[in-house]
């Protein structure tokens, strides 16, 4: 008697039991899906894009700091000064400028510090001896020999060649991470083979990027 009723009961309710006839209905048991797994990927894909940007810009400045035969503020960017205590770039602590192509002056907002300066220079190994007259620092850009026009284009290729490879490494973690995403169960096999081809295209971008910028940066080296 228990038993009819309880069957009654779940077909007045629409739902579908051990006891009810009805094979389906608005209670019927799906697949887990969470509600948000599109969302999860479009988050996945903004946050590849956004590292890969940033090992773009990180190739591009590296780039910067290799010397052609004409001066520029940007040879400086990798020197650090040690500055009470913090490792401070040169160009936060000094006025850098271009007063001709062969010279730049460097100019400390605090003298106190411009023997720092100077030593920062010199450990950054960038090829410049500095001149300190006590007030700024003078910098003179020597014509590149052809040896040593050819040291800076195998330099050129080899900080491309590492931002490429940072590059490759984001995008193979980006498809290891979509993969399991799919496995889980959470989005379809056409929608890990749609994010799949969104982060190669990302990819092939971002290295056409620094390849432009070598080829771009090796002009102004050869350039006499």
């Amino acid at each position: 008697m228990y038993l009819k009723q309880l069957a009654l009961l779940c077909l007045t309710l629409g739902s579908t039991c051990a006891f009810a006839p009805q094979p389906h209905c608005a209670f019927t048991a799906r697949p887990a899906t969470p509600l948000f797994a599109s969302e999860e990927v479009e988050e996945l894909e903004m946050d590849t894009e956004d590292r890969m940007g940033k090992s773009v810009e990180s190739a591009k400045q590296n780039l910067g700091t290799i010397r052609t035969g004409r001066a520029s503020a940007q040879i400086l960017d990798r020197v650090k000064v040690d500055y009470y205590g913090a490792e401070t770039p040169v160009n936060q602590l000094a006025g850098i400028s271009v007063p001709s192509a062969q010279q730049l002056t460097v100019d400390p907002y605090d003298k106190s510090v411009i023997g720092d300066i100077e030593r920062a220079i010199i450990d950054a190994d960038i090829g410049l001896t500095p001149m300190n007259d006590g007030n700024v620092i003078r910098l003179n850009i020597p014509a590149l020999t052809e040896d040593r026009r050819k040291e800076m284009l195998k330099m050129c290729k080899a900080i491309g060649e590492e931002g490429k490879v940072a590059i490759r490494n984001i995008r193979r973690s980006s498809v290891d991470a979509v993969k399991k995403i799919e496995k889980s169960g959470d989005i379809s096999e056409d929608e890990m083979k749609d994010a799949q081809e969104s982060i190669q295209k990302m990819t092939d971008a971002k290295i056409k990027e620094i390849d432009e910028f070598v080829a771009k940066k090796e002009k102004d080296v050869m350039t006499v």
